[in-house]
């Protein structure tokens, strides 16, 4: 018989990672081609967590860093936070263990599948934060993360997927430093939008609250518009 404990640790869980769930079966549903096999999929899901504790402990390591050399609570403090820690940090370690993952992957062969990759990684990443935010504030936290912050990463690992996804393409067709570029993208864009999407959170102000509604707005168009686009026009790599 379950404890009250017990029960209450389970439906926080749940509540932390449906969300997650939801958005990528959403996404998984969305192609059309080669479906990806479960196992893999449930792997990434996997390497996403762990990233998620790496992170933890490599923002901790840089904001002890950080608060030596710039006053908190100072918009340089939160833009090097925002920016050069958390979005650096959070969407670099994602592409590490994505591309350690599927780079050499036999399943990795069609454009859509960087961004089913990226987005299982990343949905690891924040079921997983999602419980130490529901654990640490409780339910009335979930609602707000399963409206922001959970789509916010999968906008994030869609253009990191299709950054990656081209890469690979280039990378095949023996065009080497493009294919590094668009490596570079794959982790640099989604880090400077993860940065900008936290800095508008944090800076507190009307005006920055408006931006800041207003960019999760346009990230659910874009993404979505995205997403299926991109699974229409699905090609071999």
């Amino acid at each position: 018989m379950l404890t009250s404990f017990s029960f209450i640790s389970i439906i926080y869980i749940i509540a932390a990672v449906l969300p997650a769930i939801v958005l990528l079966i959403y996404v998984y549903s969305q192609e059309h081609v080669d479906p990806e096999p479960t196992p893999l999929i449930i792997k990434l899901l996997i390497a996403g967590a762990v990233s998620a504790v790496i992170a933890v402990v490599l923002e901790q390591v840089g904001e002890g860093i950080l608060k030596h050399f710039v006053p908190e609570n100072t918009y340089l403090y939160i833009y090097i936070f925002t920016f050069l820690i958390v979005g650096v940090v959070e969407e670099g370690v994602k592409f590490i263990f994505l591309k350690i993952g599927t780079w050499a992957n036999p399943h990795f062969n069609y454009k859509f599948d960087g961004i089913v990759y990226s987005v299982a990684v990343s949905l690891g990443f924040a079921g997983l934060e999602n419980v130490g935010y529901i654990f640490r504030y409780g339910l009335l936290i979930a609602g707000q993360r399963a409206v922001l912050a959970v789509p916010a990463h999968v906008g994030f690992a869609v253009f990191m997927g299709i950054f990656y996804s081209r890469s690979k393409m280039y990378h095949n067709r023996g065009r080497r430093i493009t294919g590094r570029l668009n490596g570079f993208f794959a982790w640099f864009f989604p880090a400077m939008l993860h940065g900008f999407y936290d800095t508008t959170a944090m800076l507190q102000s009307t005006t920055s609250t408006i931006v800041y509604i207003s960019f999760v707005i346009v990230m659910y168009i874009t993404v979505f518009t995205l997403v299926r686009n991109e699974g229409k026009r699905d090609m071999h790599l």
